[in-house]
């Protein structure tokens, strides 16, 4: 600046202006629980308070992330499958920087761009009976797409979905989603009807009704990991097309590698998905993306003329940064040869854990694929057991469930998720970047968490007691 004698002073100090990151995560970070208390869901911060996992993480890598102390947790729950190649890997990180630096004409929606192309190649080439892909944001999203191009494709209305699947939470997935407590409240939704997995003769019946578009079936549900019979999936294709019906694979949580092959129909011989859906694992843990792979004449059927060439899109489908971001993960995927890790290092950790089944009386049973892996609790033999195992059934079904997860989390800084609402089924879903020191580590925290649920005292189940007070007065 300069003074009225003509000689030059500092110039004023103003305020910063613009947007800096790591300035408002500095000074507003600490208030992260009281935001969301005030500007989210509510229910979320007094969950987290509750039970003891209102921590404060300040960075992740792979299969492990820190808090503010500097304490290092495994990550058992990679964000409900979406960090199938671990938290911030770095080949992801550049695809996202270099798709930034390039400044791409991106969602002009009047020309075709090659990443999506490039990234449908990529997905198409391991799924060879399929021909097109149509990209949207998340795994819902990708169901709902699914839903829509069957019914349309087959002109029929009704689409048949197994007791306790999960599809997502929007209205066309929640209508075929098999868990009830998802859907109080929300009624009326799409005249959709629910079949028991595995039951042949269910199937039949309904297609004779001549009405059902098709089935949606996950190859291994999310709830509770459940696993279709053998030969299942192969004769429902061939009962479907019978019926001139389509077969759907819910792939959004199984697909990329998670049970130990690309593809989890891939396990049962002559499954071909006229539809797939997959998400998750697909967005390397940055950017939401969701797709849907499909035989070339359901495609031309729904995009049958260029009036309809919009008929159905997505405003962010095709985006720049998820589709770098899908064919990242892709190559990591190959590269670092993670579906075959998931098969080698989850079938370890499912003989470690299920070799622990003669040891423990409330250990039922362990299951699952790859790193898809479940641990189910059951009533025990002794009496002692027995009764504290009542306690807790008769207060809330799958409060033993959250006995476990509790202190592996506390005191063991280990994360794992119930698999789902109202069943003793702990879910295990690592990245598939997971290895044998965690696996040991797992293994080692596990047993001393049951050590001391069948040693009848301490802290657990003090904390137990906590539990059921609170399931009696939320009744």
């Amino acid at each position: 600046m300069t003074a009225s004698d003509g000689t030059q002073t500092a110039p004023a100090t103003e305020p910063t202006k613009g947007f800096d990151l790591a300035t408002l995560l500095a000074e507003r970070g600490g208030e992260r629980y009281e935001l969301h208390a005030r500007y989210l869901n509510h229910q979320l911060p007094r969950m987290l308070h509750t039970i003891g996992f209102d921590k404060v993480y300040e960075r992740a890598e792979g299969a492990h992330f820190w808090d503010d102390e500097g304490n290092d947790y495994l990550d058992m729950l990679a964000g409900f499958g979406v960090m199938g190649v671990g938290r911030h890997h770095p080949v992801v990180r550049k695809a996202l920087h270099d798709v930034l630096d390039a400044g791409l004409a991106d969602l002009t929606r009047f020309d075709c761009q090659p990443l999506p192309g490039l990234l449908a190649e990529k997905l198409l080439a391991h799924t060879p009976h399929l021909d097109r892909v149509f990209f949207g944001n998340s795994g819902t999203e990708a169901v709902e797409t699914a839903l829509k191009f069957a019914r349309y494709a087959t002109g029929k209305p009704r689409v048949l979905y197994c007791t306790r699947s999960f599809h997502g939470l929007t209205t066309g997935s929640l209508s075929v989603n098999g868990e009830s407590g998802f859907k109080d409240g929300f009624a009326p939704l799409l005249p959709d009807t629910a079949v028991e997995v595995g039951d042949l003769d269910a199937l039949a019946s309904e297609l004779k009704r001549g009405d059902v578009a098709a089935l949606i079936v996950e190859p291994i549900q999310g709830h509770g990991v459940h696993i279709p019979p053998p030969g299942y999936l192969r004769a429902a294709q061939e009962l479907l097309h019978r019926h001139k019906a389509l077969l759907i694979c819910d792939e959004v949580q199984t697909g990329i590698g998670r049970t130990g092959t690309f593809w989890a129909y891939q396990q049962e011989e002559g499954v071909e998905p006229d539809l797939l859906t997959v998400a998750k694992t697909l967005s390397g843990g940055y950017v939401p993306v969701g797709a849907t792979l499909g035989r070339d004449w359901i495609f031309k059927k729904v995009y049958s003329s260029m009036d309809r060439v919009l008929v159905h899109s997505a405003s962010f489908g095709s985006n720049a940064q998820a589709m770098a971001a899908g064919l990242a993960t892709l190559s990591v995927v190959e590269d670092e040869q993670l579906v075959e890790n998931s098969r080698r290092v989850g079938g370890l950790l499912r003989d470690r854990l299920a070799a622990l089944t003669d040891r423990y009386e409330f250990l039922k049973e362990v299951r699952g694929r790859g790193l898809m892996v479940a641990i189910e609790f059951g009533r025990p033999k002794s009496l002692g057991l027995r009764s504290r195992w009542t306690m807790l059934q008769a207060a809330r079904k799958g409060l033993f469930a959250q006995m476990v997860v509790v202190p592996l989390l506390q005191r063991h800084r280990i994360l794992t998720q119930v698999s789902g609402d109202h069943i003793e089924v702990i879910k295990l879903i690592p990245p598939l970047v997971f290895d044998e020191a965690d696996v040991d580590r797992f293994v080692t925290a596990f047993t001393a968490v049951m050590d001391d649920a069948e040693g009848g005292g301490g802290l657990m189940w003090d904390f137990g007691k906590t539990l059921v007070k609170q399931a009696v007065a939320n009744r």
